[in-house]
């Protein structure tokens, strides 16, 4: 029997992966997926773990830079209703792991619950913050975290509860493969008081976000008391280019890839920053994105 049986409406191979990420790089999926409900995303992962093959999951594609060459296996795109809803239930928001941080944010700031605001920006979705804790000002999106209904790579679903995780500094124990919904818990404020804060910390952020019409990504992590575009602009490293990938002179710890890039030249731009910084400051960065 064919792996994809009873699957071919939802299942393309040979997807080109570059338009599902923020930095537009790399080959195709040998196989792509975009399930319409929960029973079709569990037999597919039921499916490919049985041949013990590759599965891995796409969300914003802000954090992943896929190789030229492509990747083996099954990439899973949850982009549809079941997987992006949000739901305000008083204080708590019960939110889909495919769907979008910014309308997560937005969804807090307008029925007065008090914390997202501060994440205000954050590209990607809830499943993929929650799988690295993002976060901003100190505090990660983990913090109002109740319960995670997940998928495992063997396709079981199961509720991890608050006890059961463990949050730190852009990491997180949800390690399953999929988190299909998660339910959050917010003290309240006013909503037009969340309102300002988030304008405020939108405005401060955007000068250094990248522009809207390029394809770039933050690449490492901030190490200790120092944010990596510190570390990287005292190397003396911005504006450096390798191939058609260059620093962003609004923030070193952003690489833009220029029409004509490729995942190669972002990988050697990359191996170039952390001989620098290492040799010049002895500070061993690490990346903050995930390479396929």
């Amino acid at each position: 029997m064919s792996l994809i049986a009873g699957f071919e409406h939802i299942v393309r191979e040979n997807e080109p992966l570059a338009p599902f990420t923020r930095l537009n790089l790399g080959g195709v999926a040998e196989f792509f997926a975009e399930p319409t409900n929960l029973e079709e995303l569990v037999g597919l992962v039921k499916s490919f773990s049985a041949e013990k093959l590759p599965i891995r999951l796409i969300g914003g594609g802000s954090n992943i830079l896929v190789r030229d060459e492509g990747v083996p296996g099954l990439v899973l795109h949850l982009a549809a209703p079941e997987f992006v809803k949000i739901e305000v239930d008083d204080d708590q928001i019960i939110a889909g792991g495919g769907a979008r941080m910014s309308h997560f944010v937005a969804t807090a700031v307008r029925e007065g619950l008090s914390g997202p605001e501060q994440l205000v920006g954050i590209p990607g979705t809830v499943g993929g913050a929650l799988h690295s804790n993002t976060g901003a000002l100190g505090v990660g999106v983990g913090n109002w975290l109740q319960s995670a209904d997940v998928l495992t790579r063997a396709g079981e679903i199961t509720t991890r509860g608050r006890d059961s995780l463990t949050f730190s500094y852009h990491k997180s124990s949800l390690n399953e493969l999929v988190i299909i919904s998660a339910k959050f818990q917010f003290d309240r404020e006013d909503s037009k008081v969340l309102t300002r804060r988030m304008q405020k910390l939108w405005i401060s952020r955007r000068a250094a976000q990248p522009l809207s019409d390029q394809f770039a990504a933050y690449i490492f992590k901030d190490h200790g008391g120092e944010t990596a575009s510190e570390l990287i602009d005292d190397a003396g490293l911005k504006g450096t280019q390798v191939g058609h990938v260059e620093i962003s002179d609004r923030d070193p710890n952003v690489f833009i890839a220029h029409p004509g890039s490729t995942s190669g030249d972002l990988l050697r731009l990359m191996d170039l920053v952390k001989t620098q910084v290492a040799e010049r400051l002895s500070v061993e960065l690490e990346p903050a994105i995930q390479i396929w």
